[in-house]
């Protein structure tokens, strides 16, 4: 291909470029900088280089940010997130309530096909609820992990949201709630929610999860276990003209520095996951360009509280005390994140700014641990994955800077590292003792932060509370929080809910990263999404 030989003469100027320091591509603009007709830019294999496997491809059995990058190619969902983190429609154009906000009535978009041909309709979507909702039905096979914390639980829970979802016409749906609940038009939005093919679910069953069939602006093509999932284009996708690439293909390179190998070498065109103390090679080489994630994620260390002896307040106060964040945040995100206190970015609504922080004083890090009877300390483990992600560019050398900082107080930690797939299962079943996490917001709202990760509603197993928080409070305050319509209430039931977390110390907050990404220079339309499910509706290549 040409881009390919395009990039062998840029990798001919690297050498000469850094001996000479010079400054090539800077922040790559996502606006076209090309004279390419529309139709030159069509065509072409877009390789998209990323630290880790997805987990599975049925959109509504995965939670974890890779399998979510290409689901949300795949599928659609009735709304979404711009860029901006504004809501939009989507696969739904309009929207009504009735006058006691339970009743919602959705115009679907007409003239859609799945990738099977097959039309999408309101019949659709009610299928496509039956089956996360009903535990009857016979295609509700796996977690549904995202169904039951948004919605209270399953059709014949007591707490289940949703009367009814039915069709009152081809393409209009109605969805009764039982009772208000603020971020239910967000809830549509997370990729999560994506719209299936009934005859797709019908033919392959539990089996959906490795032929996944969607509206998407891609089709599914093939998944190579640990290395690559390809993508082709859909050629009847209801966006005129959209998509431009002929294909995307997602390769799996677990270094970062390899990643970046490979992107200098031309065998990927993305690179997600750059080490940011590498944004400078990404600057200096002519033929790259260096991008930047708006930030909408939080690092964290959760404490097991089910172990002991996490299950002591003064103990996790004390590990908070002893880690040098800010020495940490330097050290490993080149200024590219900063020390968090709050379990909500910053970027998001809600965010409380004044909680206390918990300053790195080793000296009464010790005092508190021997008031909690263990002036000796003690062993631990400390979990942490071998694959990095966005709020953990280089986790194990982030483990061992933690490690290193706990064993001035008397704390040994060993450190376990597992690939991405069985860290996910192993924390879940509640096996570490610490273990490092973060997470990536898939909705603007406040409740996607904290009900997931810290709700006590989230501790049964496999949990997504991987601290095992089980504060009643704590629960009741985002439970009615998310019960409330008044914006200004629930801004102050999340700064109390904030408030209550930072004295309980379930978590050590480590870090709000801004995450650095990189790209050829001939690749054109990419634009990354905070929430990271960036779409390649857009994207397409040039040899300008």
């Amino acid at each position: 291909m040409k881009r390919k030989m395009k990039l062998t003469y840029y990798l001919l100027l690297v050498a000469m470029l850094v001996l000479s320091a010079c400054s090539g591509g800077n922040q790559s603009s996502t606006e076209s900088k090309d004279n390419l007709s529309e139709e030159e830019k069509y065509g072409g294999t877009l390789i998209f280089g990323r630290g880790a496997d997805s987990i599975g491809l049925d959109p509504i059995n995965v939670t974890d940010g890779e399998s979510i990058r290409v689901t949300h190619n795949i599928f659609e969902t009735l709304f979404e997130y711009d860029h901006n983190l504004e809501l939009k429609p989507k696969l739904a154009t309009d929207y009504k309530t009735s006058e006691d906000g339970l009743t919602w009535t959705f115009t679907l978009r007409e003239g859609v096909k799945f990738h099977d041909g097959t039309d999408f309709n309101a019949k659709a979507v009610v299928f496509n609820f039956e089956r996360w909702m009903d535990p009857n039905n016979p295609y509700h096979k796996g977690d549904f992990f995202y169904y039951p914390f948004l919605y209270g639980g399953f059709k014949g829970d007591e707490n289940h949201l949703i009367e009814h979802v039915k069709a009152t016409d081809e393409y209009t749906l109605e969805i009764k709630l039982k009772r208000k609940t603020a971020p239910f038009l967000s809830y549509l939005a997370i990729s999560m929610f994506g719209i299936a093919s009934p005859a797709a679910i019908e033919k392959y069953g539990e089996k959906i999860n490795e032929h996944p069939v969607g509206t998407g602006p891609f089709k599914f093509k093939e998944w190579k276990r640990n290395d690559t999932i390809t993508l082709e284009k859909n050629p009847d996708y209801w966006m005129e003209g959209k998509p431009y690439l002929d294909q995307v293909i997602y390769q799996v390179i677990p270094e970062n520095s390899s990643r970046l190998t490979a992107l200098q070498s031309g065998e990927i065109d993305i690179l997600d996951g750059l080490n940011p103390s590498d944004t400078r090679v990404v600057e200096s080489t002519e033929g790259m360009g260096l991008l930047k994630r708006p930030s909408f994620n939080i690092g964290y260390m959760a404490f097991n509280m089910e172990k002991e002896p996490f299950d002591h307040p003064k103990v996790r106060k004390a590990i908070n005390m002893a880690i040098n964040k800010k020495e940490m945040v330097d050290a490993f995100y080149n200024g590219l994140a900063e020390v968090a206190t709050s379990p909500l970015p910053p970027s998001l609504w809600g965010h409380h700014d004044g909680l206390k922080k918990y300053e790195y004083n080793v000296e009464e890090a010790k005092k508190l641990l021997a008031e909690a009877g263990f002036e000796d300390g003690y062993k631990t483990t400390l979990y942490t994955m071998s694959n990095p992600r966005p709020y953990l560019p280089e986790p194990m050398k982030i483990a061992e800077s933690i490690q290193s900082d706990l064993s001035k107080i008397g704390i040994e930690a060993e450190i376990v590292t597992y690939e991405w797939a069985t860290y996910l299962d192993k924390t879940s079943a509640g096996e570490h003792d610490m273990a490092l996490f973060g997470w990536t917001g898939v909705m603007a709202d406040p409740d996607n932060f904290l009900y997931p990760n810290l709700s006590k509603t989230n501790t049964a197993k496999p949990a997504n509370n991987r601290a095992f928080y089980k504060s009643d409070k704590f629960t009741q305050l985002i439970t009615e929080a998310r019960e409330t319509l008044d914006q200004e209430k629930r801004m102050e039931l999340y700064k109390e809910a904030q408030e209550l977390f930072q004295e309980d110390a379930p978590w050590a907050m480590l870090a709000y990263t801004t995450t650095p990404l990189a790209q050829a220079k001939y690749v054109e339309g990419y634009k990354p999404h905070p929430m990271s499910n960036d779409l390649l509706t857009d994207v397409y290549l040039t040899n300008k």
